[in-house]
């Protein structure tokens, strides 16, 4: 799991390709565990977290842009 701290260097794009990268592992834990097969039950939380930071992160950049 990453923490915010680690995100916040990154830029925009890598932002948004790990965003991309974690909404793909979330509709296939989904999936998984629709089907029964998930082991890892608390990766589906996790992921939902990460999602959510980089979001957060996301909007912090676009309205600090706009300050300027």
């Amino acid at each position: 799991m990453t923490s915010a701290a680690d995100l916040r260097p990154k830029t925009p794009d890598q932002l948004q390709e790990q965003l991309d990268g974690l909404k793909k592992e979330q509709f296939n834990l989904r999936f998984q565990a629709a089907q029964g097969a998930l082991e890892n039950t608390s990766r589906v939380r996790e992921v939902r977290r990460e999602i959510a930071q980089i979001r957060t992160i996301l909007r912090e950049k676009q309205f600090a842009g706009q300050e300027k």
